[in-house]
């Protein structure tokens, strides 16, 4: 008994990130703050309904990125970081992160599922 008040005790509404480092309080505010919405419809975000990129809705429970490369944290951060390096041609621009911004946004992106 005293086992389960310990464990819904630490329960919270806020979403726990997979990334590490990550906070996803931060990264949503870095996604706004990067005005990402311009290019993408992203749920959550004011404002934020561009068609010119993928609809972020599902990022986080989908298998790629950018259709071919696989979907975990550590691509997400340099994905985010370094789209042209991850893969020549995107129309994703470089966008100056730190990688400890593209950690916080990488832990908001896995919450949209």
């Amino acid at each position: 008994m005293l086992v389960s008040a310990m464990l819904l005790g630490g329960c919270k509404d806020e979403p726990r990130s997979i990334v590490p480092g990550g906070e996803v309080e931060q990264g949503l505010r870095l996604v706004t703050q990067y005005q990402c919405g311009a290019c993408h419809t992203i749920p959550g975000v004011q404002g934020a309904a561009g068609s010119d990129g993928p609809a972020l809705d599902t990022i986080g429970r989908l298998s790629y990125i950018a259709g071919g490369i696989p979907n975990r944290p550590d691509n997400m951060v340099r994905w985010l970081r370094v789209p042209h390096a991850v893969k020549p041609g995107t129309e994703m621009p470089p966008m100056g992160l730190t990688e400890q911004e593209a950690r916080h946004m990488a832990a908001f992106l896995y919450t949209l599922r």
